[in-house]
This record gives C-alpha cells, structure tokens and sequence, in this order.
C-alpha cells in the first residue's frame, strides 16, 4: 500500500507533499531531521493523507496536490482545522 501525505509546520506555515511506502518511518524521518528538504522547519505534523493500491496513483495524486488547485485544498484543510 503506498500513501500520499501532507505535512505541515506550524511554526514556519509550511507545506510539505510527498508519497511513500511506510508513512509512520517517513515522518519520523522528516521530524529527526534526516530529510533534506524539510530539516529546517521542523516539526510536522500530517495534516492529510490518503492511500493507494500503486505507486503510480500516489505519485499522480501527489502532482495533484502540489498543482495550485491542489495548494487550495490544502489551504482550506488547515483553515478548517483551525
């Protein structure tokens, strides 16, 4: 099962979109700072994520999310949550 996710820091108004195999191994990675692009706004927090049968469909949901479309929905996610 692979899973795309959306992180979110907080602190810095962050967004972070990615896809992966483990999700609990990979935030614990963004959150030990072992992830390059995401180091410096630690911490995250998953914000949404949803699951896939292929790498393939999690890879093309993550393009979607990351479109301005995308960015929109996330948005409004984070202001609901308040």
């Amino acid at each position: 099962m692979f899973c795309t996710y959306v992180l979110y820091s907080e602190k810095y108004d962050r967004i972070y979109v990615g896809q992966t195999e483990d999700l609990t191994l990979r935030i614990e990675r963004h959150n030990a700072g072992r992830v390059k692009s995401t180091k410096p706004y630690i911490p995250w927090k998953l914000i949404y994520s949803e699951n896939f049968i292929t790498r393939s469909d999690s890879i093309k949901r993550e393009s979607e999310l990351k479109s301005h479309q995308g960015r929109d929905f996330i948005r409004n996610l984070i202001l609901s949550k308040g």
